[in-house]
């Protein structure tokens, strides 16, 4: 990670893993992890990006903001009318910060969310959140940055590395899904608590998004970028 100890930010190389990488990294973690192998033969190989658009980063994550805590049907008809206040264009946040309050609302926003991604822009375009080189830090540099937007959690955040950056180490620990799944892959009668999971993961470094991908597959519930 970045700037741990020494107060420095150290730069990250980003190269975009390929279907290839993914299917390699699948496999390996089920030749080392017996707990795995059928999950991986029943998925097949992880795709962090499987049914996705390409969209932005502003963009993006004004969708999660969208999304959050709705269901699916729901948080899509409301991301489809905010969408479509921008002309079929993405949003940017300059168009944004031009619309009323009364817009957003239109749309189906919560005032929270409307705050939320207006407050995204505000950030961005005073420079607190530097969207244009964010894939250039290390992740927790990139969570403590999207932290400071009001109503971007580290959940929220760690959804973003995983599918819209591609990064391969995040372990959301606090994802019901993710330890619904590792309790059934491992056998457990009891979901391991946030902290206990945090332990738990240290074994599929550097590729616990991966991981993370199969326990959602595990519990049989809907991967958070679909």
């Amino acid at each position: 990670m970045g700037g741990q100890g020494s107060g420095r930010s150290v730069t990250v190389r980003i190269v975009p893993v390929t279907r290839r990488q993914l299917a390699e990294i699948s496999d390996e973690l089920a030749r080392r992890h017996a707990a795995f192998r059928a999950i991986v033969t029943a998925a097949g190989p992880c795709d962090l990006r499987r049914g996705r658009p390409r969209r932005g980063h502003f963009a993006e994550l004004a969708r999660m903001i969208v999304y959050q805590q709705l269901a699916g049907k729901a948080a899509a008809a409301i991301h489809g009318r905010f969408a479509a206040l921008f002309d079929g264009e993405q949003p940017t946040p300059e168009a944004v910060l031009a619309l009323p309050m009364t817009k957003l609302r239109g749309a189906g926003l919560s005032t929270a969310k409307a705050t939320s991604i207006r407050d995204l822009a505000e950030k961005v375009l005073d420079g607190s959140v530097k969207l244009a080189r964010i894939g250039r830090l290390s992740d927790e540099e990139i969570v403590r940055e999207l932290t400071l937007v009001r109503g971007i959690g580290r959940w929220t955040a760690e959804m973003f590395l995983m599918f819209q950056l591609g990064r391969l180490d995040v372990w959301p620990v606090d994802d019901y899904g993710v330890r619904k799944g590792y309790a059934r892959l491992f056998g457990h009668d009891e979901l391991p608590t946030a902290k206990a999971l945090l332990e738990l993961g240290e074994p599929f470094r550097p590729h616990r998004s991966v991981a993370a991908w199969y326990c959602w597959r595990a519990a049989d519930t809907v991967t958070p970028d679909a």
